[in-house]
């Protein structure tokens, strides 16, 4: 029995607020814990974004999508990770006007975003892989899925082989991020009593960012819109939102590569939640089971991601309304790509 069925909608939408309410509280406290580990460790803010807080705020839909898998909905499973991937993505360009002294893009340049930027276009590109493929299985598991994790963890690897030993280095500006936020570490707490304190305010975001997802199921189904439209769209923002807060708190605290490896770790391990999704999935291959409803949205999601790694290559300084051209088209392509969904039959 899914959540429509048990919720009413005046229950869904109450949920739902209290849920935005304690993300917004728990997610600025988990991100100043986040950043003062970055501080006090040898991870650096973009391992530590990737890791950490992406992972971390990245449970809602691991919740939603294994959800939708085991209940057989492999269109809703799929396209809610998806979904989410964009979301996020675009959530970069919405932190971009927070931060007036330069496009964020070129204030948080690094090898390592360079390479999660990198490593999501190949996941995605697996995942369309995936679904132009007939319906091979093995174990009710598609070949696809073993690229995805394989491509994912050896990605990780590479981004930590990157941070400790760099082959090359962007050039450092006046804007460019240090990673020096020495005035947030809290005086007093020990390294252990900072990783509790995160572990407290992960679970509290996640749990609220499971509920908010949840909560959106119900109000979706009441709407009468598509399992794609409301992946892509509704459970997949809603579930988002961990990740928006987090990177506007990192922004606000000066910890900026945090928040580009908070949104890039994010969707990397998003992208992976599709192959999560195809082994809960029993009925088939997820990815087959899907459609070829949702090549639209993997093709949207894949060009908006492209466009996000050309801008940390390329730096703009300032551009479009004081926000890089990237931030611009990432608003534009996202909003004309959602408004096709929403008319598509």
């Amino acid at each position: 029995m899914n959540a429509g069925e048990i919720w009413s909608l005046p229950f869904a939408i109450s949920a739902f607020a209290v849920a935005s309410i304690l993300i917004l509280v728990f997610g600025v406290r988990m991100t100043r814990d986040a950043a003062d580990l970055a501080a006090r460790s040898s991870l650096g803010d973009t391992l530590v974004g990737a890791l950490l807080l992406g992972i971390t705020t990245s449970l809602p839909e691991i919740a939603t999508s294994s959800t939708a898998a085991l209940d057989g909905h492999a269109n809703l499973a799929v396209s809610n990770a998806i979904g989410s991937v964009a979301g996020q993505t675009v959530f970069l360009a919405i932190v971009d006007m927070t931060y007036r002294k330069a496009n964020l893009e070129h204030a948080a340049a690094s090898a390592e975003n360079l390479v999660l930027g990198t490593l999501l276009v190949v996941l995605l590109a697996t995942v369309m892989i995936g679904v132009a493929l007939p319906d091979v299985v093995a174990w009710h598991i598609h070949p696809a899925t073993i690229l995805l994790f394989a491509a994912y963890f050896k990605g990780l690897h590479m981004v930590s082989e990157v941070h400790t030993q760099p082959m090359w280095m962007p050039r450092r500006t006046r804007e460019t991020d240090s990673e020096d936020h020495a005035d947030t570490t809290p005086g007093g707490r020990s390294l252990p009593g900072l990783w509790s304190s995160f572990a407290v305010g992960a679970a509290l975001t996640a749990f609220s960012g499971w509920l908010l997802a949840r909560a959106a199921v119900p109000i979706s189904i009441h709407s009468g819109l598509s399992e794609t439209l409301v992946g892509g769209v509704l459970t997949g923002l809603a579930g988002s939102m961990p990740e928006l807060v987090t990177a506007l708190a990192a922004v606000r605290l000066g910890a900026l590569s945090l928040a580009v490896g908070d949104i890039l770790g994010g969707n990397c391990f998003d992208a992976l939640i599709v192959g999560f999704s195809d082994v809960l999935y029993t009925e088939g291959s997820v990815y087959t089971a899907a459609g070829p409803h949702l090549n639209f949205l993997l093709a949207l999601t894949t060009l908006l991601a492209a466009i996000l790694l050309m801008g940390l290559v390329f730096r703009e300084k300032h551009g479009v309304a004081n926000i890089g051209l990237e931030s611009f088209l990432l608003l534009l392509l996202y909003i004309a790509g959602m408004a096709m969904l929403l008319i598509a039959p």
